[in-house]
């Protein structure tokens, strides 16, 4: 046995502070495929075969254990500190030690015994201590043995892996319960009190399940396989084991060293990153290796090490976890399955391992650093690493995020106009009306009827006409209109913060009587009118009881892309794909103002009031529109066809790099002037409109083209902290949703679980900021927890996708009034479906909308 001593490498191009070679150790012959041990300040590994080898950091010679005849195979640490025990297993026996009594015999030239608790098992890969250390799970073959921790005793034998178990581990929230992985390429869960099988999953993958890891906080499983495959699955007690994520770890490996190379090379190549992750990127796309074994999976302290750092933030319950391969470590964040940091131990020039064939690593961190035993593939070493966990992560993680915003962007605007900002010139233009002009004398007699006494009926110049030209009928009652009026002087009280979500409806209402997919669904603020635009070219009004039509919108010559309610709720703009946008007076079925075909070179994509109804922003093509304008509301029957109303182009925003944006957002409940888009390159852009420029760009968002940004915009109902109002999402056909936030341009969470393939599934967030609604292809609604990754509920009863969700904004008025909605959009159905949930005085009530009307 040889040791080199403390030794830190330079790694060359490296940074020598992120990995130390602590301990060097020699055996006579390879311990490769080995399962190695460390807790706390011990690393437990074999020597020679059959001696066991235990090393503390703050002694000088290790603990050496003999007791094995044939070659150790497996060793565990056991939870609890004093007694500190440790397991080691070979084919012939397995013992537990308890190391204080090793360490004072050793210190009284006496010999130190363990405790036998099994013998002739067979070939033994993994063991386990339960969490109150008085059991022990031995996976020998492919059985697992329930060993006592204290004699020689066999308390349960669990048998039904087809192939070697390669993995146990316990779960300490639920009592008596195993799970268990194979080289079947099954997990399987089990009561082990009475060796009765609970689940058994279905083949994962064509490669061994090797590694396996219980994570308590978010109650899930992560198992990872010989081919560098990760899956996750949630254990809370009803999702019934579902996979929550599938993680590729070469893809993201390849991904996170393209973002750094990128993000250092535009900061300079004479960053030490810059330069190694090129190089690693470099052996990535030329390598000849077929697989990345996921030899570990551990816990990792984090957030811990960057408490004091302001640039790290994470979404809520956020977890971070090491993965341990052949080739280096790498920590993977489970909130948004991304690669957070990347160790490559062929980047480190005086590490003596390059190739790793086991390894274990300390859940906790000492001091931000964290002890990691490896042994070597092919040679006879093995290596005690300490890494700086923060080191690491801030040399990689500061170079791909997006530099130049010294000040972080927030929604809420924090300053004044600027004096040269397009906002402010904007809203400095004087847009006169057409008809105010004074070209002479006779401009200013008023055109009156011909009888002008109060008590004689007219003679009709002053009436509204008999015929009503261009509007179509829609059977609208006369007091329809004053009851939207009224309804709409009604106070709202706070929205409930802590409501749950609908997950029942209850009725089915028809929009149309012919097939016609419903485009888009907007709530106005009060939550009192719902639009709805269809493929049809009309757009609808109804109540938020979805029991009346109030009125209906016709003159699009293409399907309706977009409605957007105005801030007071008395004007709806919408865009269409005959290149047109118009603007609509909610008690007037014309419009109030048109913006023609000669305006726009392509499809208007999206519209909305922007600005507390300042503004109008559309996409179209490559660029999104700025427009100020003035709608007339003075009533002249003679001339009620000829636009009054004035818009005028205050600036056109190009989005870099991009053939067309696909998707537009910005705040018009408050001031901001934040407006974010996304394009077909993949790319999202962060403009600055009090700037009038683009601030930041997040390429490669998801995998396609963003279809839609939502941001967390709140509602008048609900009160939330300024923070959550830099939260938004996006999502992306068979690329889920991701949580982002603006503050560090970061995604902090992802959201999987519905499907997405076919079609570009909307979704919605609720006032209160709590929950994610999200449509999907298989004719089901999904409603996720903004803290959990995986999906609450699923609205199902649908006969086609559902594309579109949205939420009511509004707060109950009483207990049998709407509390809470959600609206999704279906294809074919033409319906939408009222959803309706009680808790305490309240009932909740949600809107599930098809091609052609409610339910």
């Amino acid at each position: 046995m040889e040791s080199d001593g403390d030794r830190c490498s330079s790694g060359g191009s490296c940074n020598p502070d992120v990995v130390c070679e602590k301990r060097l150790f020699k055996s006579k012959l390879s311990e490769s495929l080995v399962q190695l041990a460390c807790s706390h300040h011990h690393c437990a590994f074999p020597l020679n075969r059959n001696e066991l080898c235990i090393w503390n950091t703050a002694t000088t010679q290790p603990l050496r254990l003999s007791g094995h005849h044939y070659s150790i195979s497996a060793l565990s640490f056991g939870s609890k500190i004093n007694p500190l025990l440790v397991c080691s297993a070979s084919r012939e026996r397995v013992i537990v030690w308890n190391l204080d009594e090793c360490t004072q015999k050793v210190q009284e030239g006496l010999t130190p015994q363990g405790i036998l608790i099994g013998t002739l098992l067979g070939m033994v890969l993994h063991v386990r201590f339960s969490p109150d250390d008085q059991q022990v799970a031995v996976c020998a073959g492919n059985r697992i043995y329930m060993l006592n921790a204290k004699n020689e005793a066999i308390l349960a034998e669990l048998e039904g892996h087809l192939g070697p178990v390669t993995a146990a581990e316990f779960c300490t929230w639920e009592k008596n319960m195993l799970i268990s992985v194979s080289e079947d390429r099954t997990f399987k869960v089990w009561d082990y009190s009475n060796g009765r099988l609970i689940y058994q999953s279905g083949v994962l993958t064509a490669f061994p399940l090797l590694s396996l890891l219980i994570d308590e906080e978010n109650k899930q499983i992560i198992t990872g396989c010989a081919e560098g495959q990760l899956w996750i699955f949630s254990l809370v007690s009803d999702h019934n084991y579902r996979c929550v994520a599938h993680i590729n770890l070469k893809k993201k490996q390849e991904i996170f060293c393209n973002k750094v190379w990128k993000s250092g090379k535009e900061i300079g190549e004479g960053r030490n990153t810059s330069k190694l992750c090129k190089a690693s990127n470099t052996r990535l796309k030329g390598s000849v290796e077929t697989s990345l074994p996921v030899l570990l999976i551990e816990h990792c302290d984090f957030l811990v090490c960057f408490h004091n750092e302001e640039n790290i933030s994470s979404a809520p319950n956020t977890s971070y976890f090491w993965i341990g391969t052949s080739t280096g470590l790498l920590i993977i964040n489970l909130a948004n399955f991304e690669l957070e940091g990347f160790l490559s131990y062929k980047d480190y020039s005086d590490l003596s391992i390059r190739f790793a064939g086991s390894c274990a690593l300390t859940r906790k961190a000492v001091n931000g650093k964290v002890l990691c035993l490896i042994t070597s593939m092919f040679e006879d070493m093995i290596a005690v690493l300490e890494v700086n966990l923060a080191a690491l992560v801030r040399s990689q993680r500061s170079d791909f995020l997006l530099c130049g915003n010294e000040n972080s962007l927030s929604v809420i605007a924090r300053c004044s106009l600027l004096a040269n900002s397009p906002l402010c010139k904007g809203l400095k233009k004087n847009l006169k009306e057409p008809y105010s002009k004074t070209l002479g004398v006779k401009s200013k007699v008023k055109d009156q009827p011909l009888v002008f006494r109060s008590k004689i009926k007219s003679s009709g110049y002053t009436a509204a006409p008999q015929m009503t030209m261009f509007s179509p009928n829609n059977n609208l009652k006369k007091n329809e209109v004053s009851k939207w009026k009224t309804s709409c002087k009604r106070k709202n009280k706070e929205y409930p913060l802590e409501s749950y979500p609908p997950i029942k409806y209850e009725k089915e209402i028809s929009v149309t009587c012919k097939p016609s997919p419903i485009c888009c669904i907007q709530y106005s603020g009060d939550g009192e009118m719902l639009a709805c635009g269809l493929a049809d070219k009309t757009i609808l009004i109804f109540n938020s009881n979805l029991t009346n039509t109030y009125n209906v919108f016709s003159g699009h010559d293409g399907a309706v892309n977009s409605v957007g309610w105005s801030h007071d709720k008395k004007w709806l703009v919408s865009a269409s794909e005959d290149r047109t946008l118009r603007v609509w007076s909610v008690c007037n079925n014309e419009p109030a103002l048109i913006l023609g075909k000669e305006k726009f070179r392509k499809s208007v994509g999206f519209a909305q009031f922007y600005f507390i109804d300042a503004f109008i922003l559309l996409c179209c093509g490559a660029e999104f529109h700025l427009l100020s304008f003035h709608l007339d509301k003075t009533k002249d029957d003679l001339k009620r066809y000829k636009q009054r109303s004035v818009c005028k182009l205050v600036q056109k925003f190009p989005m870099a790099s991009t053939m067309e944006i696909t998707s537009l957002s910005a705040v018009n409940d408050f001031y901001s002037y934040i407006v974010l888009t996304a394009g077909s390159n993949r790319a999202l852009e962060v403009f600055d409109l009090n700037a009038g420029c683009s601030t930041a760009v997040i390429p490669e968002v998801h995998t396609r083209s963003v279809h839609q940004i939502c941001q967390n915009k709140g509602s008048s109902f609900s009160t939330q902290q300024p923070e959550a109002y830099n939260l938004f999402m996006t999502t992306a056909a068979g690329d889920g949703i991701k949580l982002w936030d603006l503050r560090t341009l970061r995604c902090e969470r992802r959201f999987e679980g519905h499907s997405s393939c076919c079609y570009p599934c909307g979704i919605a967030v609720s006032p209160c900021g709590r929950f994610i609604a999200s449509g999907s292809d298989d004719k089901c609604a999904y409603i996720y927890e903004m803290r959990s990754s995986t999906f609450s509920y699923k609205l199902g009863t649908h006969t086609e996708s559902v594309i579109s969700v949205t939420f009511n904004p509004s707060s109950p008025q009483r207990p049998s009034n709407i509390c809470c909605a959600v609206a999704a959009i279906l294809l074919s159905t033409y319906n939408f479906k009222l959803l309706r949930k009680k808790f305490h005085q309240f009932s909740l009530t949600a809107v599930v909308c098809s091609n052609a009307g409610f339910v």
